[in-house]
């Protein structure tokens, strides 16, 4: 069964539990939550009830879909997401994206918890993804291309809208939180970066890290769909501070801004 069957297998799989038909979706990181509990109509599934779609283990990432409403938006919204890491391929981890399409959502929120790499940064903000550095030295489009699905050659001068920065650096001005821009770099894990590393990070122009969005971002684009970028500065990047990182220090620190992140999400998904 190629690609493109398989997306229409799942679709057919959803489709006969609900009649909703989403326009938006998002993509919560580790330890990130504060939108589903404001859903209502809503239907869940496990990521291991779907065909085709491969069980999460990853500490912090729940492995279920909620499909609901939202104020005037019909949104769906996973909770947790698959990682290079993990050892699966791109074409699996970016899986979810193309069904979300399938589906009919046109406009994408993704979120993690990253690193901060920009100095001037601080643990437990927020930063909007302008732009990407793929350091792993893959790509989700490479392999046989699915006109279907999108083109060989898709343009990347903006894969994460620029209106919807302004809309959401609008919404946080509102609500008095603060928010940076800057560049998110990819980085395959599942070792946090060395400090030469981040040196090296830094140099080539990035002000944060992490170990996802980018795969989903570049496929999300390919597809015509409207990226927002949304990352919370849960540490500082190796080397910076005299400390070691951890999981489970992400994991506190992205609880700690769940309530800052949940707000604007929230606001976020009504303005659109």
């Amino acid at each position: 069964m190629d690609l493109y069957d398989k997306i229409l297998e799942t679709k057919a799989y959803i489709r006969a539990k609900t009649n909703l038909i989403p326009s938006l979706g998002v993509i919560l990181g580790s330890g990130l939550d504060g939108l589903t509990d404001k859903m209502q109509d809503v239907v869940t599934f496990t990521f291991s009830e779907l065909p085709h779609f491969i069980q999460n283990l990853t500490q912090g990432h729940v492995g279920k879909i909620w499909l609901g409403r939202l104020g005037h938006q019909i949104i769906m919204v996973m909770k947790g997401r698959f990682h290079y890491y993990e050892g699966h391929t791109l074409a699996e981890i970016t899986f979810p994206i193309r069904v979300m399409k399938a589906l009919g959502v046109e406009t994408l929120i993704l979120s993690n918890a990253c690193g901060a790499v920009n100095q001037n940064f601080q643990v437990g903000t927020m930063m909007l993804i302008t732009d990407h550095l793929n350091l792993t030295g893959n790509n989700p489009l490479i392999g046989k291309n699915d006109e279907r699905l999108g083109p060989r050659f898709p343009d990347a001068s903006e894969i994460y809208s620029l209106k919807l920065r302004e809309l959401t650096k609008n919404i946080a001005k509102t609500l008095s939180i603060q928010i940076q821009e800057g560049v998110y770099a990819w980085w395959s894990g599942p070792s946090y970066e060395t400090p030469a590393e981040i040196r090296m990070i830094r140099f080539l122009g990035a002000d944060a890290v992490g170990m996802s969005t980018v795969p989903e971002a570049l496929v999300a684009s390919q597809m015509g769909m409207q990226v927002l970028g949304l990352s919370c500065l849960t540490n500082m990047a190796s080397g910076i501070l005299p400390q070691k990182l951890s999981h489970q220090e992400v994991l506190a620190a992205a609880n700690l801004i769940s309530n800052d992140f949940g707000r604007l999400l929230y606001q976020v998904v009504l303005s659109l």
